[in-house]
């Protein structure tokens, strides 16, 4: 893991994310030493950063991100296949926050093809204790003390990650990332309008599917139970990649036809 810290003027106790989390995270993918879904990724964070009402530089084009990974990243650091984890956070340096510079913050994970399924499934349990909202802010990733929370709960039964429910009591994502049913030919996806990310990763998988007839997508409103019914479960995480889920309490799942769109999906990058 590799960190990079860019902050300008004088060093002082102005980080807002430090302070009261008020930052933005979007991540990019590094498959073969080349940036792939950049143009994605770069409008994901423009599109956070304007509805945290962040100053955006007129410096941030998608260009300077390209410069910024290639030479920093990929040449600098080496780096042939990793995900790029890039926070944007607001200084406190003007009277007014909407008009406050912006610095930002990125580390490195080093993985094998962020395009890969995980070899090991996760294990994942309902939470009820806490759930998450569905609003405006609720798809982009921003501090979120329910992942906190549901990611130390996880941890505490054993568990790799758990899916956390919106306040009518459905399915809305995990701590880390979005969760795609299949049953059948049909793959069912949370709707943001659910509380799920935004999610470049994901968006690009299943828009391939859709063009390619390899499966039905659909968008629903999915209730807790409904987890039980899936042939299938996978994943996504933008933040760490791609996993096969294996098991739900007493329900375990199959993988291999998640497995092979997935591969498909690999093959035409």
């Amino acid at each position: 893991m590799e960190n990079k810290y860019f902050t300008s003027g004088e060093l002082k106790v102005n980080n807002r994310a430090f302070l009261f989390g008020d930052a933005v995270k979007v991540s990019f993918f590094v498959r073969n030493a080349k940036l792939i879904m950049d143009e994605e990724c770069y409008f994901f964070l423009m599109a956070s950063m304007r509805k945290m009402r962040m100053n955006i530089p007129l410096t941030y084009t998608l260009e300077f991100f390209q410069s910024l990974f290639q030479k920093d990243v990929i040449e600098g650091k080496e780096i042939e296949n990793g995900i790029i984890n890039f926070q944007v956070y607001r200084n406190q340096d003007e009277l007014t926050l909407a008009k406050s510079s912006v610095s930002y913050f990125y580390e490195v994970n080093e993985v094998e093809d962020v395009l890969n399924v995980h070899s090991r499934p996760l294990e994942l349990d309902l939470i009820k204790e806490i759930n998450v909202n569905n609003n405006l802010l609720s798809n982009i990733r921003v501090h979120s003390p329910e992942n906190i929370y549901g990611g130390i709960y996880a941890q505490e039964n054993d568990l790799d990650d758990v899916i956390l429910l919106n306040p009518n009591k459905r399915i809305a994502r995990t701590t880390s990332g979005n969760l795609l049913f299949l049953e059948g030919n049909v793959i069912k996806v949370p709707k943001q309008t659910e509380g799920a990310y935004i999610s470049p990763l994901m968006e690009n998988f299943v828009t391939f599917l859709h063009k390619n007839n390899l499966a039905d997508i659909q968008e629903h409103e999915i209730i807790a139970f409904e987890s039980q019914k899936a042939e299938e479960i996978l994943l996504i995480s933008d933040e760490k990649g791609i996993f096969s889920v294996g098991k739900i309490r007493n329900k375990t799942f199959e993988s291999s036809r998640f497995s092979k769109m997935v591969e498909s999906w690999r093959n035409s990058f």
